[in-house]
């Protein structure tokens, strides 16, 4: 075990960020080759390069918020553990400082990757492809979203579940959930009041920050059984969504019938880290 700024653990972020890069550059020459991509006005008539700019934002923002977590590579137990013997009759003891991890981790890794698929569906709000090439962010979002089932099964299997992967996970999911239906309204496939869920998670965010920022009481969330089956419905239909398989006078109504069970929990939780609603009052 090390610290989380050691050199050794930086190495691998920075081999990373270079696999990642290279990943989406192969992606980007393969696509300019590809007579699926038409060429487009602009200061290039390459498709390939108007896909690159928004996918290389999305891609920098997954490797640069790695980058700023790295400290955080420590297991998730420790801050309840180093708390639970912290007291020993009524005097403090010293602490045992959190077990930090000198590498990323196969998890991470894999969360990473994640990333890096999401990040490729961002190019193509610049541009819409046609014949096979059409399927790509279908299947990258499908994907990466079969992927966060992995992720979290390798950490907790390996033992490497660390607050890093817990807030890697969690940046990427709501990365997914921002460019996925982005693309999918760009492209006339779902309706533009179908991005309230994007803004939804956002909001919620903003809405803890502010009021912490005021010292404004925040409470925790309880556990709930339909956070997580929610948040799968919305990824299975996001990516039927992005496949050219249903027209989008079909998807229309099926975004509001998927939409509004998200929107509601995103009210409810807000109500009780706000205090506005007992969290003895989550049935779910």
């Amino acid at each position: 075990m090390t610290d989380g700024r050691s050199p050794r653990l930086r190495r691998q972020w920075r081999g990373v960020t270079v696999a990642l890069a290279a990943a989406l550059i192969a992606v980007g020459v393969a696509l300019d080759a590809s007579p699926a991509l038409p060429r487009l006005p602009g200061p290039t008539d390459s498709a390939a390069v108007q896909w690159a700019v928004p996918t290389a934002a999305a891609g920098g923002f997954v490797v640069w918020f790695c980058r700023r977590h790295l400290d955080a590579n420590h297991h998730d137990a420790n801050r309840r553990d180093a708390a639970a013997g912290a007291s020993e009759e009524g005097s403090v003891t010293e602490v045992e400082r959190p077990r930090s991890y000198a590498t990323l981790g196969v998890a991470n890794g894999v969360t990473v990757a994640r990333g890096g698929l999401f990040a490729a569906i961002a190019g193509f709000a610049a541009v819409e492809p046609a014949g096979r090439v059409a399927w790509l962010p279908a299947v990258c979002y499908g994907t990466g979203c079969v992927l966060d089932l992995a992720d979290g099964a390798v950490a907790r299997r390996r033992g490497r579940t660390t607050v890093l992967g817990a807030r890697l996970d969690m940046a990427v999911d709501t990365l997914g959930f921002l460019v996925a239906p982005v693309v999918a309204v760009v492209w006339g496939r779902l309706p533009v009041w179908y991005l309230s869920l994007s803004a939804a998670r956002y909001l919620f965010k903003a809405g803890r920050g502010y009021r912490r920022a005021r010292e404004r009481p925040v409470y925790d969330l309880p556990p709930s059984a339909v956070r997580r089956p929610l948040a799968g419905v919305q990824m299975a239909f996001i990516s039927v969504a992005l496949a050219p398989v249903l027209p989008a006078a079909t998807l229309r109504p099926l975004a509001a019938v998927v939409l509004a069970p998200s929107l509601a929990v995103f009210a409810r939780d807000y109500l009780v880290v706000s205090g506005r609603l007992s969290s003895g009052d989550d049935d779910g």
